[in-house]
């Protein structure tokens, strides 16, 4: 009678979902911790998978009605399963090839990379360029650019480009290739700078500046089959640390080849949006022309596999170089190379320009976003939003969105909820860079750095992203992408080389950590009712754990590794044995 009463039951509170007629499952999973990100948070023991999508998600007896004698039963064993995790915010095609030429090692202070410097100019021919691309000065032990006396002394016969961001450090001899000495005049209305000592003499340091130099690379280059087998590799590598779904946001025409290839020879193991580069400053006929080829490539049909659907363009500069777009002045400042107390940073696209680009996105049908790093270039998106909401349409149903935002400002957060504007931010910047921000700025002025509690609370939907543009490695590339490390860190607040947090009253809770990881950055794809969180009916992607990460230690969710990945129902990723010691 005892069997007969709990059966009952689960009929009874299977009813809304499970009717006569209901298919049965292909697979199902019991015994387990599945965090189903659902709207109540629930915790279940079972779910349930017919062909990609999950069939039935509850506790063990409801989900084994759906059972036949085809059906495959999985035990977890008491194991965490949570959804398919979801980068925001990747340049998966670069950094697949970073390496391809040869393997650029780890660099975490100047002394590496001027030994760098001196191995290539030992490899090179005089005069042949060397380049180093995206070491940023706020992760290096001096906090600071190689000097251009440094590089001299590293490679005296060799062009040295030291790339970080937009901004860029050289030799003498790179600038002697480009033709530019102390007394080069900057036009009035640039869109870059060249920084000068207290003698005017050239430093170097060019902000924006790199058309400036006549650069020729001579490292090879991946065919566009190489390009699609690297990005491959990286994908499998994704996969190990839980990732399903990424938003590549700034694909190039090659870039978008290459996730089309992959696609239609079936070997995508990970959901694609994407973020098509355009350049606002170009002429508006080439700029319409661009935008509606896009509209009319199939890839703006939804798929859940690969959606081309966003658009992104550059209005500041960056935070790790010195160069954001800030509402107050920088300060002068040894570690980005100040010397002007006004500076506050490169802005790129003039107000009404940037209006008229943002509504002309919109309309025809992309999703919107700009890389604005600094408050003042946040404060300038938002208001060019505003201005289409209040005289053209409402953008809240377009889900306009913000690139990075990390300094951000009451004011800004308040105008986001009030307008439904998404963002998607790097947690790993607060781990990487928060010590040099806070040196550099002083408590007062990260107080919005990263508000995500603030964000939070005014019902602002923001995801976790890496912005991951270097190496195949997690916690090896220059921005990682491990997002149990990006959950820890909204946990904690504790940049690295630190012993206290960064405004810890800033810091998110369990469930909002994974939420910035799942269903927040599938609400940011308009993909919320496809997936991001385990419930019926969605894509069956999800992740099985070591741990729980809702309940370990808070130190141990960032240590957190991925047994099995599943897409779509399917295996993509299974932990090897001797991984797991």
């Amino acid at each position: 009678m005892k069997y007969i009463f709990i059966v009952l039951i689960s009929l009874v509170s299977l009813k809304p979902v499970f009717s006569q007629g209901t298919p049965r499952a292909d697979t199902i999973y019991l015994n387990g911790n599945v965090h189903t990100v659902n709207s109540n948070d629930a915790t279940v023991s079972a779910f349930a998978v017919k062909g990609d999508r999950f069939l039935g998600v509850g506790t063990n007896e409801e989900v084994l009605l759906l059972q036949t004698k085809s059906t495959e039963i999985i035990d977890l064993h008491g194991a965490t399963v949570i959804p398919g995790l979801i980068d925001s915010h990747v340049h998966s095609s670069g950094a697949a090839v970073y390496e391809y030429d040869h393997v650029v090692p780890p660099m975490h202070e100047i002394a590496d990379v001027l030994e760098y410097i001196r191995v290539r100019a030992e490899l090179l021919d005089d005069d042949e360029w060397i380049f180093l691309s995206q070491v940023f000065i706020t992760r290096l032990k001096e906090q600071r650019f190689p000097t251009r006396e440094e590089m001299d002394a590293a490679a005296p016969k060799n062009p040295v480009m030291f790339r970080t961001g937009p901004d860029t450090a050289v030799n003498s001899r790179a600038l002697e290739l480009s033709g530019i000495d102390d007394s080069f005049e900057t036009p009035k209305d640039a869109n870059y700078k060249l920084e000068r000592d207290a003698d005017g003499k050239l430093t170097g340091v060019l902000r924006s500046g790199r058309s400036l130099l006549k650069y020729k690379s001579n490292t090879k280059s991946p065919s566009a089959e190489e390009r699609v087998v690297q990005l491959e590799k990286l994908i499998a590598d994704y996969n190990s640390v839980g990732i399903t779904s990424v938003s590549d946001r700034n694909a190039s025409d090659g870039a978008v080849d290459s996730w089309r290839a992959l696609h239609e020879s079936n070997s995508l193991n990970v959901r694609v949006f994407l973020y098509y580069s355009m350049n606002a400053k170009s002429q508006p006929e080439a700029i319409r022309q661009r935008i509606e080829a896009a509209a009319a490539d199939p890839l703006h049909q939804y798929n859940p596999h690969l959606w081309l659907r966003g658009v992104k363009v550059f209005l500041d500069g960056g935070m790790l170089t010195g160069s954001a777009y800030m509402r107050k002045p920088w300060g002068v400042s040894e570690i980005y190379s100040i010397n002007d107390p006004d500076y506050r940073g490169m802005r790129y696209i003039e107000q009404e320009r940037l209006y008229q680009f943002s509504k002309l996105m919109l309309e025809k049908g992309f999703q919107m976003t700009a890389h604005s790093v600094g408050d003042g270039a946040v404060h300038a998106l938002l208001d060019a939003y505003r201005m289409i909401d209040e005289n053209d349409f409402k953008v809240a149903r377009h889900r306009p969105c913000i690139t990075h935002c990390n300094f951000m400002s009451a004011e800004a957060i308040e105008s986001m909820a009030e307008m439904g504007v998404v963002a998607d931010l790097q947690p790993a910047w607060l781990y990487m860079d928060g010590k040099t921000l806070l040196k550099q700025f002083g408590e007062k002025r990260t107080e919005y750095f990263q508000p995500y509690r603030s964000l939070f609370d005014k019902g602002v939907i923001i995801g976790g992203g890496s912005d991951h543009m270097q190496r195949i490695g997690s916690l090896r590339s220059v921005n990682p992408y491990n997002p149990f490390l990006g959950m820890w860190i909204t946990l904690k607040r504790q940049p690295r080389y630190m012993t206290s947090s960064l405004h810890p009253e800033q810091n998110l809770t369990r469930h909002e950590a994974l939420r910035l990881y799942t269903i927040n950055n599938a609400f940011l794809t308009f993909e919320e009712k496809e997936k991001g969180s385990i419930e019926t009916g969605k894509l069956a992607d999800f992740v099985v754990l070591d741990r729980d990460i809702l309940k370990v230690d808070v130190d141990q969710v960032k240590d957190a590794k991925v047994m099995k990945t599943f897409l779509g129902g399917d295996l993509v990723y299974e932990v090897k044995p001797e991984d797991h010691k």
